[in-house]
């Protein structure tokens, strides 16, 4: 009898040990997950709650065992709220890690630099993870940069940042201006620096650029910006054509070929460096530039010279076909 008792605690202590070994095992071995599971947590779910959730999208094979190691192993630590990404084969142990860090999954829209609001609405309301209608925004209001977003958010949230980072940046960017720039307000600066955002996509030659329409409005010339030719027919989008003679004299609140001074607003959202460039200006003489056929500009100070560059950027078009 007594070896009959020690054979069954032995068993007893070997099914102990087998189901211990399962439950720890369970704890650390590779998750069913066989691609990354996005899981969203909803503010005030419990961890039983979040336990049903995993279940469902397939991160663990059981609710209720994920539960019990989590209460056994989990450390007192509350899980946080918002959408999380679980790796591929993510044990119980890595998910409820996943879930107590609050490293949530990060979602961002991008305005790149020049985009005109119109643009802008219409990204947002082509995002299909944010909610809510919008308003086309006021032109060089946004400031363009990558913005994160929770899945469901309101796009007018989205926008406030968008225009509160603007804010923010012009308001610090216009108490260290130089003295020689020639915006007398903020929103000459943002103005000014929409052109000179449309006219260079070379970041080194926007002080440049900036310098020669400073030279040009101190000495009352037209600015004769292109863009702010295109900007009243399109909103800013692409004109997809060659701009007609009847829209370079047309007369409006836009054209620089027609009016002496500033448009009557911005016609793009500017970025940080063009900001820069029209409050920290180049100290030149320039009064004109042309294509230089490698991407940039060529600058004068006269228009004799200036004459000249655009019979050699002629020269260049007519060798490509392009004449």
């Amino acid at each position: 009898m007594r070896r009959l008792g020690c054979i069954i605690l032995l068993i007893g202590l070997a099914v102990a040990a087998f189901i211990a070994f399962r439950f720890v095992h369970g704890w650390t071995e590779q998750g069913p997950a066989t691609a990354k599971i996005s899981i969203t947590v909803p503010e005030g779910a419990t961890l039983s709650d979040t336990a049903v959730l995993l279940k469902r999208a397939g991160a663990v094979r059981s609710a209720d065992a994920f539960l019990t190691r989590a209460k056994v192993f989990g450390a007192g630590k509350s899980i946080k709220a918002g959408e999380f990404v679980i790796p591929a084969g993510s044990s119980n142990r890595d998910i409820l890690s996943i879930l107590q860090g609050g490293k949530t999954l990060t979602r961002l829209v991008t305005i790149p630099e020049g985009m005109p609001s119109i643009l802008v609405y219409e990204r947002l309301m082509a995002n299909d993870e944010l909610t809510g209608a919008l308003q086309v925004p006021e032109e060089g209001s946004v400031l363009p940069d990558s913005y994160a977003f929770d899945k469901g958010e309101a796009r007018a949230a989205v926008l406030k940042r968008m225009q509160g980072a603007m804010d923010k940046l012009l308001a610090r960017l216009w108490a260290e201006r130089a003295s020689n720039t020639i915006a007398k307000t903020p929103r000459e600066a943002i103005i000014l620096a929409s052109i000179v955002e449309k006219e260079t996509g070379v970041p080194s030659e926007r002080p440049m650029v900036a310098g020669v329409y400073s030279n040009r409005l101190r000495q009352g010339m037209m600015l004769q910006a292109d863009p702010t030719i295109i900007y009243p027919i399109t909103q800013g989008k692409p004109l997809g054509r060659r701009i007609r003679k009847s829209e370079i004299a047309a007369v409006n609140d836009y054209n620089t070929y027609a009016m002496v001074g500033l448009p009557k607003g911005p016609i793009a959202n500017p970025g940080r460096l063009s900001i820069l460039a029209v409050l920290h200006p180049a100290e030149t003489k320039a009064l004109y530039f042309v294509a230089d056929g490698r991407g940039g500009h060529i600058f004068a100070d006269t228009y004799q010279q200036h004459n000249e560059n655009v019979r050699k950027w002629f020269e260049i078009r007519r060798a490509r076909g392009e004449l």
